[in-house]
């Protein structure tokens, strides 16, 4: 009797998991649907207070304004970027690691406007000079 007890509350425990799971998906399928609408009408509203005013563009319909926004994802791309685990950091690592060698020191720079004042200037003047007694 014990051992029947024990399967009758797995059983319910495995179908209480499975209907919340389902009630969860349905409500995420219903929210993600909502969300869509949203976004198709917030498009169709603002291309009807901005594009005829500014531009002198006809108003469009909410189907229209959908169309609108799929063509300008296709267009644009999705955002999807590198996708999930890829943080900025492990972006900023490699860029630096392809490009080590060719990294300055820019510490010296400081130096840059008391060097253009003093030499920089009569170097440079003396460099034309010598260009144009070549030509």
């Amino acid at each position: 009797m014990e051992n029947k007890d024990q399967i009758e509350r797995h059983v319910e425990q495995k179908v209480k998991h499975f209907v919340t799971k389902a009630v969860k998906v349905l409500f995420f399928i219903v929210l993600g649907i909502a969300i869509a609408f949203l976004i198709g009408y917030i498009v169709m509203r603002l291309w009807n207070w901005l594009m005829p005013e500014l531009f002198g563009l006809p108003m469009v319909g909410y189907w229209q304004a959908v169309g609108i926004l799929i063509l300008a994802k296709i267009i644009f791309g999705f955002g999807g970027g590198d996708g999930p685990g890829k943080s900025t950091r492990s972006k900023k690592k490699a860029f630096s690691e392809k490009c080590g060698p060719v990294r300055k020191d820019f510490s010296e720079w400081k130096h840059y406007d008391a060097f253009w004042k003093e030499e920089g200037e009569e170097a440079y003047h003396n460099y034309i000079e010598r260009i144009k007694k070549e030509n």
